[in-house]
């Protein structure tokens, strides 16, 4: 399970797309052999979190890949156990699952004045385009189809103080399974809100190594906590492509020249134990 490495990026992925678009306007397709929102992120100057970022990668192909998981006992299984009570994690169940990975797109139009304007299409495929890309990522890893809070196994933990007191109770019931509150994925409004400013609050998580991950995938006054490092991995086929396409009902208003990226990732959870869902009781 090492980490995926994608190649030096000579020219942008939207610099490749204008190139092959000035080419064939109709046909335009460039196809990359490894994931464009890990090679090129054109945010990167401000720094920002993104979901996959929180986790380590695992290389796959594109057919689906069995793993070692671990899951909750029920009352009886724990009782059986010894010394459960002290350390609950003995009590885990065994077993195997599987997953794979899967299409995840986002799209732009193109303006009219941009058809003809090579150095214009790159920077807005690269600045927009990607950047609708990491969004719908965001989106995918965790609240999509296939994401990491459609795991039926993922507990929530409703808190009736405030926001704060959630998020620590979550980062205590992880440790309390000998595991480590490594990420918690925060949406921008909690953030601001409850976070920043706070003291020496964000300090304190960052000596901690807590990494935040901000996005409006998790509903203000939720977040989700967990040992990302070690409880899950995420799937990169190390494989996108970005052409034009006909998008589907209800992607644009208005009709128009339009170009999808795509991307082929997923997600193995082998310790849904080591999540929390934080959520207002």
């Amino acid at each position: 399970m090492t980490s995926a490495s994608a190649p030096p990026v000579t020219r942008s992925p939207g610099e490749e797309f204008a190139a092959a678009y000035a080419a064939d306007p109709a046909g335009a397709e460039v196809r990359f052999d490894f994931t464009i929102t890990d090679a090129f992120q054109p945010t990167k100057e401000r720094p920002r979190v993104t979901v996959r970022n929180l986790f380590r990668k695992r290389p796959v192909g594109m057919e689906p890949v069995r793993f070692w998981c671990e899951g909750r006992p029920d009352a009886a299984e724990a009782a059986a156990v010894r010394e459960s009570d002290l350390r609950r994690e003995a009590a885990f169940r065994f077993g195997m699952a599987e997953a794979g990975v899967h299409p995840i797109r986002a799209w732009v139009q193109i303006p009219e004045e941009l058809a003809k304007d090579p150095e214009g299409l790159a920077v807005f495929v690269d600045y927009r385009l990607l950047v609708r890309l990491a969004t719908a990522e965001n989106q995918a890893l965790t609240i999509g189809e296939h994401g990491l809070l459609r795991h039926p196994e993922i507990a929530r933990l409703p808190y009736r103080h405030d926001y704060l007191s959630g998020l620590l109770a979550a980062c205590d019931e992880i440790e309390q399974t000998g595991a480590t509150p490594h990420a918690m994925i925060v949406n921008p409004r909690d953030y601001y809100t409850h976070l920043l400013g706070r003291g020496g609050l964000l300090e304190d998580l960052a000596r901690n190594g807590v990494q935040i991950s901000r996005t409006r995938m998790v509903a203000p006054g939720e977040a989700v906590v967990g040992d990302f490092a070690m409880a899950a991995r995420l799937l990169d086929a190390g494989r996108s492509a970005i052409r034009i396409a006909v998008p589907p009902p209800g992607t644009f208003a208005t009709d128009g020249p339009a170009v999808c990226a795509e991307i082929h990732e997923g997600l193995a959870i082998h310790l849904p134990t080591h999540f929390f869902h934080v959520v207002p009781a």
